[in-house]
């Protein structure tokens, strides 16, 4: 297929933006709409009036061995560091009795961390490892089918790790959907597992960056302009109605839509979208931090379940948040505060706060609901889906809406896809 000689993108998120940045590099113009007053989607920065400080909406990790978030930086130019261990080491601490270890891999593909005692979980066995390669290898199905979800290794490092990572109860998860992200990390070795964190915010190290690189390329972006509805004609999209104006589209322009799944769902018939969702809820607490204190900690027994810090504060966050979405914001972050005090050994009055809750943050990674996740081509022929939500093999990260919005691109260019 011959590619599209321009193209019409609703949606400026990670997706849409990842979609926008391959197409200019193409040659291809390029005009970018999005609902919100600003660009990020999900992975925005804003400066909040209650803590004087500019914060992220959610706290979203990356992994070095991120292909897609190394590629879109590279392209967009992107000098921002992502910041996190030399090597993928993951700390934990137990609110409960006090226990802290440190879970530390080696570089190298060949997994030999897990015959030192030091450096796996405490308690655990290399037995206990094993049962692990069945979820790298696995297929269909929930995760508590592959594996049995109780013990150390699962209580002390998989749940954790996963939770994260697939903003769902791990038991209940596609294992599908766990297997590709641990064969993409774990899988090979402590150097593509090492986490990282946006410093000092996303915005900086993902979104200022790409709009500074579209401005030079000359692709406008406007803001505050919905898409209402989409015109068909036969095998192809003949116009966009947007909230000031009605575009018609050519027989030479892709359309990308990059928009939420329940929006999409909305404007395309018949079209096939995750309809369950599950939340996540974020802590800011303005506060100077120590350099002796952890940038990354993961916490059990508590509210919190990771905590970052900054230099100038202090996060939290909770995936799977479902249950916590409708508790009050101030008993939230006092519940936060003290998982905080308690881990990192503060005794101070509780800050400035923030408490930010996304109650669609992703949809939920079951096996049911991944299969409804639709492909990011559709029978019109120049409609194209870009997001975390569309079919990629992974969960909703920045690594999955990166690669989906680079996907849309190729098939609107007529390439192969790199993904």
């Amino acid at each position: 297929m011959s590619g599209f000689a321009r193209a019409t993108i609703a949606g400026a998120g990670l997706a849409g933006l990842s979609a926008a940045v391959a197409l200019r590099r193409a040659g291809v113009p390029v005009a970018i709409s999005d609902s919100a007053a600003q660009a990020g989607g999900r992975c925005r920065s804003y400066h909040d009036a209650a803590l004087g400080l500019t914060i992220d909406n959610g706290n979203h990790l990356v992994l070095a061995g991120n292909r897609a978030v190394a590629d879109f930086r590279a392209a967009i130019g992107a000098t921002t560091p992502l910041s996190g261990p030399a090597h993928a080491d993951f700390a934990f601490a137990d609110l409960r009795d006090g226990a802290r270890w440190t879970v530390r891999m080696n570089d190298g593909a060949v997994p030999w961390w897990l015959f030192s005692r030091r450096r796996r979980v405490p308690g655990s066995r290399l037995v206990d490892y094993v049962p692990l390669a069945r979820l790298l290898r696995a297929g269909r199905g929930r995760i508590d089918a592959v594996i049995n979800p109780g013990g150390a290794v699962w209580d002390r490092l998989v749940e954790p790790v996963l939770l994260a990572a697939l903003n769902t109860a791990p038991a209940e998860s596609s294992a599908a959907l766990a297997g590709k992200v641990l064969r993409e990390t774990i899988g090979r070795g402590g150097r593509a597992t090492r986490p990282m964190v946006a410093v000092p915010t996303l915005g900086a190290a993902f979104i200022d960056p790409a709009l500074a690189w579209l401005t030079v390329h000359e692709t406008p972006l406007s803001t505050g302009r919905r898409l209402r509805s989409i015109t068909f004609d036969g095998d192809h999209v003949s116009a966009l109605r947007w909230s000031d104006g009605t575009q018609t589209i050519g027989s030479d322009e892709a359309v990308i839509l990059a928009v939420p799944p329940w929006v999409a769902a909305s404007l395309v018939p018949d079209l096939s979208t995750p309809t369950e969702h599950r939340a996540i809820v974020n802590g800011h607490f303005a506060f100077p931090v120590a350099r002796t204190m952890p940038a990354m900690l993961g916490l059990l027994g508590g509210t919190a379940e990771w905590i970052f810090t900054h230099p100038d504060r202090i996060s939290v966050t909770v995936s799977a948040a479902d249950p916590l979405v409708d508790r009050d914001r101030e008993d939230l972050a006092r519940a936060f505060w003290a998982d905080i005090c308690a881990a990192l050994g503060i005794a101070a009055p509780m800050p400035a706060w923030q408490v930010v809750k996304e109650k669609r943050a992703t949809f939920a990674a079951t096996p049911e609901q991944d299969a409804l996740r639709p492909p990011p081509g559709t029978r019109w022929r120049n409609l194209f889906l870009a997001g975390d939500w569309v079919a990629s093999g992974l969960p909703a990260t920045i690594e999955g809406a990166l690669r989906s919005g680079d996907v849309a691109a190729a098939l609107a260019l007529g390439r192969p896809a790199r993904y």
